[in-house]
């Protein structure tokens, strides 16, 4: 559906999007995910034709849009601050798309009365968009990008102004929704879990290229390096010595998993990533000691900050039931499942 071939953008010298190539497929919900500057929502307005290509081409069904204005690429665009209308009733945003595309009025007024049903707002035609909720704009400003039925619908920060439970809420509305229409999707956010839950497929990008691509799954087991794997959140990232099924670290002998990683089978001086998950607690005197720091409730998990007798700090996640407080001493051993040789 979607083919970016060697494309580059630049702001004055600069490039914010250095050469890069993408392909998104037909029906496929792709999420590009990176740090503030990456380059993510430059790559957005460039294949949406508001932000002029210094290079290469971006292709969509086959067709080259190089000097198609942005009102005639068919393409949908649904922003972090909605932007409707506000001199406009919900059914007077939801269908001007329909309207600019000269839609007969009772075909307008049928796909509107669809499309509100289909986010959730039934009948709401008639209500003004200043009295609705952040989650309800939300979801208006979803259905006027798709009521000219697009080619591609593309969200920049779809979801950012919301609060958390309604963001992971509507995230997997979205997701629903995406799989019965058979929407291909193009998304930006800087949100790992908004990212990880709506895509087929991530992006993670970093100073205009692409640091890695794949399924979520993937990208979480599997970082490429200790960027994507220290923007995924991931802090017991460390220098270490590996041979074979082992590695020498900071906190001592830790055995390595044998996957499909990025690094896995390396030798020599590596970056080793050790998943919280992987950090085993037990009573003082059973591992490496460390005292306990600190700890994050999150949910039926709580995060540890752990200062070992030796190395630099650890982070381990363990059930709640049950959890060392702050200032405890424990021992600490590591699971080889949880410990991943990441690519250079």
């Amino acid at each position: 559906m979607l083919v970016l071939d060697d494309v580059t953008v630049r702001y004055g010298d600069r490039p914010a999007v250095d050469g890069i190539s993408l392909d998104v497929a037909d029906h496929e919900v792709v999420s590009v995910l990176g740090p503030s500057g990456s380059g993510k929502s430059t790559l957005l307005r460039a294949v949406a034709g508001l932000q002029p290509v210094a290079g290469g081409r971006v292709l969509l069904g086959g067709r080259d849009l190089a000097g198609v204005p942005a009102h005639r690429r068919g393409v949908g665009l649904m922003f972090q601050d909605q932007q409707l209308f506000p001199h406009r009733d919900v059914g007077g945003n939801v269908s001007f798309g329909l309207r600019m595309h000269g839609a007969p009025r009772a075909a307008a007024r049928e796909r509107v009365a669809e499309l509100l049903a289909l986010v959730g707002l039934p009948g709401a035609e008639r209500r003004s968009v200043g009295a609705l909720s952040g989650g309800e704009q939300q979801r208006v400003a979803l259905a006027r990008a798709l009521a000219p039925s697009p080619q591609l619908l593309m969200l920049d920060e779809p979801l950012g102004q919301l609060d958390r439970s309604l963001r992971e809420r509507l995230v997997v509305e979205l997701r629903q929704l995406f799989g019965r229409l058979g929407t291909t999707v193009l998304a930006v956010t800087h949100d790992q879990g908004e990212a990880f839950a709506l895509a087929d497929r991530v992006v993670v990008m970093r100073d205009g290229h692409v640091a890695q691509s794949g399924t979520p799954v993937e990208v979480w087991e599997r970082p490429a390096d200790e960027f994507v794997a220290r923007f995924l959140g991931f802090a017991n990232v460390v220098r270490a010595t590996v041979r074979g099924a082992e590695a020498e670290t900071p906190w001592g002998r830790v055995g390595v998993a044998a996957s499909g990683a990025p690094g896995a089978g390396a030798s020599g001086e590596r970056s080793l990533l050790i998943r919280p998950a992987g950090v085993r607690v037990g009573p003082a005197g059973s591992g490496l000691e460390c005292t306990v720091e600190g700890r994050t409730f999150r949910g039926e998990q709580v995060l540890l900050a752990l200062r070992p007798e030796r190395g630099p700090s650890l982070e381990a996640s363990v059930a709640l039931r049950g959890a060392p407080q702050a200032g405890d001493r424990v021992g600490v051993g590591f699971e080889a499942s949880e410990v991943v040789v990441l690519g250079e």
